[in-house]
């Protein structure tokens, strides 16, 4: 097994930069965060890879300043597998791609049956990747030989699989496809915030009243603005299901709440205090949530749609299978051709009069790429037509 040494210092980044600037071709990134584990999503390690320099793993809390490798590398087009993951993490460091390829996003173009790295790394080169530590707590320190030499195997493989994957756009005429997918990644800006994150706490739709779930709201922004002070993940503290124990319970003093068996994780004794000042808050609360979130532009879920909306539910039973079809005879997911939100909200609300043009302008305002646009508008223009039912003329009766 190859040695593998971790950079941490700003000057092995000056050195490793400089000969990644003398490589050539495409550079391979990725980074290895530490979920599950850490509240923060920043990066505790990256990989990075070219032709002609070789395989470099760097540290980055120690290294803090990346601007000479960014400096080495941006203006390259960067290899990473699920960019919309790791991007995110580079960018807190200063790192961005002028232009990158996706390997999971072009496998999914492509129609690859199985699109994770390891996955797509067998099926282009024959390689089989260990996925031993992809679950790992990677802010652990030091990091383990075998951690690395499964982090160095990440990149090291990835500009082959590139060359594989561009020869098959090619051959199956989907290079310009991949061209606006990948290009939508790197412009994407950020999700906005939730009106109401606390929501999202899993087994809340068990708790009834409004009351209650002023309690649960309290209760989930203690264990987040602590989750945030310790950097640690909140389910680590206090799990989801102990907090929602926790409010079943309804417990009348401190001590009933440490008495709640069900009520259990590393910090629901050590910050007893805290969890009870959070019940305290929640009950005294004037301003209680609804019983349902408001929700915004969401729309209503299609199943209610028959009664709702009586011709939107039919367009939208008409043209799904039409836009299925056509994913099918272009070898990809319906999800990547146009995504089921895109499609739903066209359908509730298709645009007048009703042309291709204004259905492919309705989704482009939406987010849709030309190339989406080229392959589903007419389609979706003659189902939504062919939904309407033409009134049954009454029979003839005899005179």
């Amino acid at each position: 097994m190859a040695e593998y040494v971790v950079i941490d210092r700003l000057d092995g980044l000056i050195e490793a930069s400089r000969r990644l600037a003398e490589g050539h071709g495409p550079v391979a990134v990725d980074v290895e965060r530490a979920s599950g584990f850490r509240y923060s999503q920043r990066a505790y390690l990256i990989q990075v890879f070219r032709r002609g320099a070789g395989v470099f793993l760097f540290d980055p809390p120690p290294i803090g300043d990346f601007r000479s490798l960014q400096d080495a590398i941006g203006d390259t087009e960067w290899v990473l597998h699920a960019a919309s993951q790791d991007l995110p993490s580079l960018r807190e460091l200063g790192l961005e791609p002028a232009s990158m390829f996706d390997t999971e996003l072009a496998a999914r173009l492509l129609g690859h049956e199985r699109v994770g790295l390891g996955a797509v790394v067998e099926d282009t080169l024959g390689i089989t990747l260990a996925k031993a530590h992809s679950a790992s707590d990677w802010s652990t320190r030091p990091l383990p030989q075998s951690w690395l030499e499964y982090a160095a195997l990440d990149v090291e493989h990835l500009v082959d699989v590139r060359d594989v994957l561009v020869a098959e756009l090619v051959e199956q005429e989907k290079t310009g496809f991949a061209a606006e997918e990948f290009q939508a990644v790197l412009e994407r800006e950020p999700k906005p915030p939730r009106d109401e994150p606390w929501r999202r706490l899993s087994g809340l739709h068990t708790v009834r009243g409004r009351k209650a779930l002023a309690v649960a709201r309290a209760l989930w922004t203690s264990r987040e603005e602590y989750a945030r002070d310790e950097d640690v993940a909140p389910g680590r503290l206090v799990p989801d299901r102990s907090l929602v124990a926790a409010l079943l319970a309804d417990p009348q003093t401190k001590q009933d709440l440490a008495a709640v068996k069900d009520f259990t994780g590393r910090a629901s004794r050590s910050q007893l205090d805290r969890w009870w000042a959070a019940f305290e808050e929640g009950r005294a609360s004037t301003d209680l949530p609804l019983e349902r979130a408001t929700g915004g532009d969401t729309l209503p879920p299609p199943r209610a749609w028959s009664d709702r909306n009586p011709e939107a539910d039919a367009r939208l039973k008409a043209v799904r299978p039409v836009v299925e079809q056509r994913a099918e005879e272009l070898h990809m997911p319906t999800e990547n051709l146009l995504t089921p939100e895109l499609l739903r909200r066209v359908a509730w609300q298709p645009p007048e009069p009703l042309t291709a043009d204004a259905v492919g302008d309705a989704l482009l305002a939406l987010g849709a790429r030309h190339w989406q646009i080229a392959q589903t508008a007419q389609l979706i223009v003659e189902a939504f037509v062919g939904s309407v039912q033409e009134p049954t003329a009454a029979p003839e009766t005899d005179s």
